[in-house]
């Protein structure tokens, strides 16, 4: 087995990401957390306030040789609105961007090669505003923001937001689930 990579991704609500990157085959972990801020440890509470400069975020850890990052990518273009400042959704805040916090100079490539890519192909009418930035560093959430999704599933939240997400990935994505 290869040593594992990690992958840092901002695409509106982190309970979102973490359900459907939990069923990827090759994904080892993920994370939910906080990134892009100014404030040092902040909590889930601050964030959602607006004011400490942070994005929900997912902490990818995977194994290269079943999933690339370009996989990774692949998939959070798919399951986030790339296209819309600050929201998704209805959910509206900085907190909400879409970001990729690249760990590699190989990663910010490929990141900024997809997202040529995607605007090549005019899939969306407006253009692509997902900020491609260094990770400077990670928080981990709060533990209750662990495995929301699967805790949570008829949390109404869930079945309006989440579900959807998950079904989507699970349909485009049926040859990259887990077993």
């Amino acid at each position: 087995m290869a040593e594992t990579e990690k992958a840092t991704l901002a695409g509106g609500c982190f309970w979102c990401l973490e359900a459907v990157y939990e069923l990827l085959r090759g994904v080892e972990s993920v994370q939910s957390g906080y990134a892009g801020g100014h404030v040092p440890n902040p909590s889930y509470e601050a964030v959602c306030s607006g004011t400490t400069g942070h994005a929900e975020v997912v902490q990818i850890e995977f194994d290269p040789d079943e999933v690339t990052y370009r996989d990774l990518l692949e998939v959070f273009f798919t399951i986030h609105d790339p296209t819309t400042l600050n929201r998704q959704g209805h959910d509206v805040g900085t907190q909400y961007r879409s970001a990729i916090y690249f760990h590699t100079p190989l990663q910010e490539t490929t990141a900024r090669e997809v997202i040529s890519e995607l605007t090549e192909q005019g899939l969306w009418d407006d253009p692509i505003v997902t900020e491609v930035t260094p990770l400077d560093t990670f928080y981990p959430a709060e533990e209750y923001h662990n495995q929301y999704y699967r805790r949570n599933a008829y949390q109404p939240y869930c079945q309006v937001v989440v579900a959807p997400k998950v079904a989507k990935a699970r349909q485009k994505f049926f040859d990259r689930l887990r077993p």
